[in-house]
């Protein structure tokens, strides 16, 4: 009973992760969008993404496989996080997706996920 609030956060976990990578697939040239354009194959990098979300967000619930969606999940978090700062940096291109003030809210939140992504996988 001890694990109940960790598992839950799991599934919550898992269930926000799969849930934005089939949205990868949904509605690609939504976040083909916000790739920086330096980076290049921006549908590429969606599909990838979006697969590894998913797959993270499976792996998240096989406690063998926990550990390894931990730092997969950790490590797209870092990949994704340029994006999200071309986002803040360029609020014009992104009126109709969010706030200017959201954007660079996004930027510290990404960390506050990464704390739970850690503390569901790796502590």
């Amino acid at each position: 009973m001890k694990d109940y609030p960790k598992t839950v956060s799991r599934w919550v976990l898992s269930a926000g992760f799969l849930v934005a990578g089939t949205l990868h697939f949904v509605r690609p040239h939504v976040y083909a969008r916000i790739v920086p354009p330096q980076l290049g194959h921006p549908l590429l990098l969606v599909y990838v993404s979006g697969c590894c979300e998913i797959l993270g967000a499976i792996a998240l619930l096989v406690p063998r496989l926990r550990k390894a969606a931990g730092y997969g999940l950790l490590a797209l978090l870092c990949a994704v996080y340029p994006a999200n700062i071309y986002m803040a940096l360029h609020p014009e291109v992104f009126r109709d997706i969010a706030a200017p003030a959201a954007l660079w809210l996004r930027l510290p939140l990404q960390f506050v996920l990464m704390a739970w992504v850690w503390w569901c996988c790796l502590v």
